[in-house]
């Protein structure tokens, strides 16, 4: 049997609105079976994105394939393998909660109505009850049964627990975006809470500006960077010149350095600084390192 194609392929995506550029030529490649965080910040072309992978959008220049099939040529086969809950909730509210889950399984034939019953239970939710008068929290519980229900291939969730408290939260992340991802299936949601992506994702891109600026499995980029404080001989106006810094921050004699390559220590030996202190980076460092280098004027 021929591999699978990635669960998700884009290759130089750009998109204009007027004046303004929400994506420029950004690569990203998602692989089967792994939940895959996009982290960035408000603004920085997330939602954008997942509306080009659903078909909402067709790409100006560049491709875009869902799990091997291109959503604006082929939607039937590629929407049907799709889960998708959108930010904004973007459900029926005069409806029912027993009456969307009637509706939306209609175009699923895949539709597993035992597990639909089991998440109805999970999250606690009253058939009866109309959309309208539920909470912010147990809106997102209902959109997420009804991506959820049918076992999609992958499952696409953007800003999953935006508006939510954090027991709500957890239990969205722990309930849902795990289960899925160990039945061998794939999660994409994207997110610019830290700590949400972190405590779930295999892999993570953080996105910024329309592009992608740093894509890996998660262990490897924790691993992989290190904060570094250092002392110069002298007083400097401006940071230390380290061509493998990703960031430098500080002032005077003591600056602050983000690396992503163990080179960067024989650059602090060379230039006659010393190293004050080591450490394994956080995902908080690291994403507003990056964010700051890419950021015109930082």
């Amino acid at each position: 049997m021929a591999e699978l194609a990635p669960a998700i392929e884009v290759e130089g995506l750009t998109r204009k609105f007027r004046t303004t550029t929400a994506l420029e030529n950004l690569n990203l490649t998602v692989p089967r079976g792994c939940v895959f965080g996009l982290l960035g910040e408000n603004g920085a072309g997330k939602t954008t994105l997942i509306k080009h992978l659903m078909g909402l959008y067709k790409p100006q220049t560049g491709t875009v394939r869902v799990l091997g099939s291109d959503p604006i040529g082929d939607p039937e086969t590629t929407l049907g393998q799709i889960g998708y809950l959108s930010e904004d909730r973007d459900i029926p509210r005069w409806m029912r909660v027993s009456e969307l889950m009637q509706y939306t399984q209609g175009f699923y034939p895949k539709w597993d109505e035992t597990y639909a019953q089991e998440l109805l239970e999970t999250f606690e939710l009253i058939p009866s009850q109309k959309i309208k008068t539920l909470s912010l929290g147990q809106t997102a519980k209902t959109g997420l049964l009804v991506a959820l229900a049918h076992k999609p291939e992958l499952v696409v969730l953007d800003e999953p627990s935006s508006g939510l408290d954090a027991v709500v939260r957890r239990h969205i992340l722990s309930s849902a975006i795990r289960q899925v991802a160990s039945e061998g299936r794939t999660v994409l949601f994207s997110s610019h809470l830290l700590d949400e992506v972190e405590s779930v994702s295999d892999n993570i891109a953080i996105i910024d500006g329309g592009e992608v600026i740093l894509c890996d499995r998660l262990e490897t980029i924790l691993k992989n960077h290190l904060e570094i404080k250092i002392e110069l001989k002298e007083s400097s106006a401006g940071p230390p010149k380290l061509a493998s810094a990703v960031r430098i921050g500080g002032e005077g004699r003591n600056w602050t350095i983000l690396a992503n390559t163990p080179t960067i220590e024989q650059e602090i030996a060379s230039s006659g600084a010393t190293i004050i202190q080591k450490k394994t980076a956080t995902l908080e460092e690291i994403f507003l390192g990056y964010v700051a280098r890419h950021t015109p004027h930082s």
